[in-house]
């Protein structure tokens, strides 16, 4: 996995969370990459390379979703990898969409569209 696309995926998170969370987000949510947690920097390269290649896959046809829909591809992806690194994780860390926080569905949205733009 591409160290690189992992600083993407986080830096398109960090810009979600800066523009649409309520309040003063919790230090973990923005903190740089370099004081991200390995599973973490991990768990964003595999998530980016997840959308690259399912945009690739497609032949570009997955630009067409909706944003909704991307962003909920975002998050099953996220998901996936919570379960891989965490055991018995707490529920909201593998919360449904419609669980999710408006802030947080902007977020895995507008991730999507960052890797979109650079497939």
């Amino acid at each position: 996995m591409s160290e690189e696309h992992g600083r993407i995926f986080r830096e398109a998170w960090i810009a979600g969370v800066t523009k649409h969370y309520a309040g003063e987000p919790k230090p973990g949510y923005i903190a740089p990459w370099d004081e991200t947690p390995a599973w973490e920097r991990q768990s964003a390269a595999a998530v980016y390379e997840q959308v690259a290649a399912f945009i690739q896959a497609t032949a570009g046809a997955a630009t067409k979703l909706t944003r909704e829909q991307k962003g909920r591809f975002v998050s099953l992806c996220w998901i996936g990898q919570i379960y891989k690194h965490i055991p018995e994780p707490k529920p909201a860390y593998v919360a449904d969409w419609a669980d999710l926080p408006d802030w947080q569905k902007q977020t895995d949205m507008e991730i999507f569209e960052r890797i979109e733009q650079l497939t």
